[in-house]
């Protein structure tokens, strides 16, 4: 097997969890994003008190754009849609239906290691979409997420020839908990990108999995697929290899944060 991007804190068959008890896994359909964001917040203060175990929330959300820390001017809708500024890290981002949606509540083994826990939520969803016949997707250093290499031929004509972006990742963790999380790209519209530059990243495009495959995919199509990877990815029995096929620069390096964007 191939070694990790970076070596973790953690061996690599070692659970990231703090907590061995099994997840509580929630599937809520489609959700308002502000509600879901004001649930997990409530979740991960009571995760954080101990309150509760570690829950993972899997959904989808009604079109909407988010915005996190590192979002710039430019990075914004061109058409003035409405966009909703969130805690987590990373860029502008874009969710609705026919896009899945997962968030892991969870209290983290100590040491944090933040890039571990960010490689096994990439290596979870890395397991999945390879499992659905999307063999060479994997990661590009200097970015987060997971992608689909220009060389492959998507089954669509109308998808990109240049990499692209088929899931996004974007966290928060304080003291310990971890909040917001992946998006995998299943059957869903890509008209909102072309609104913004999404994540910051203008030398790359977004995709999906139906276009990849040249068959519709819907989110509840791999759900079930994802929770177990992710259940397996982040206890150590998936444990996180090296699929980069790539480098780019991390377009949010050096990039100022919250004051750069308007509320």
């Amino acid at each position: 097997m191939t070694s990790a991007p970076r070596e973790p804190f953690f061996p690599a068959d070692k659970s990231i969890r703090a907590s061995e008890a099994p997840l509580d896994v929630r599937y809520l359909g489609l959700v308002d994003y502000q509600q879901a964001w004001d649930l997990q917040a409530d979740l991960a203060g009571k995760r954080g008190r101990d309150q509760i175990g570690d829950t993972v929330l899997v959904l989808e959300h009604p079109y909407t754009y988010t915005a996190g820390k590192r979002t710039q001017p430019a990075d914004m809708p061109d058409d003035d849609s409405p966009v909703v500024v969130v805690d987590r890290g990373g860029r502008i981002t874009w969710h609705g239906e026919g896009q899945l949606v997962v968030y892991p509540i969870v209290k983290l083994a100590e040491p944090v290691d933040v890039v571990d826990y960010v490689r096994r939520l990439e290596e979870a969803i890395i397991a999945t979409v390879r499992a659905a016949g999307i063999s060479t997707a994997g990661r590009i250093a200097g970015r987060s997420g997971v992608w689909v290499p220009a060389a492959t031929k998507a089954k669509d004509p109308a998808a990109s020839h240049r990499d692209r972006k088929i899931a996004a990742l974007g966290i928060r963790i304080t003291r310990g908990v971890t909040m917001h999380g992946l998006s995998l790209n299943c059957n869903n519209s890509l008209a909102a990108y072309e609104h913004i530059i999404a994540c910051g990243i203008d030398d790359a495009d977004v995709t999906t999995m139906s276009m990849e495959l040249g068959r519709n995919v819907d989110p509840g199509d791999v759900d079930k697929q994802l929770v177990d990877a992710l259940i397996r990815a982040l206890a150590g029995d998936l444990s996180v290899a090296n699929h980069t096929f790539g480098s780019a620069p991390n377009p949010s390096k050096g990039v100022r944060g919250r004051d750069t964007i308007r509320p």
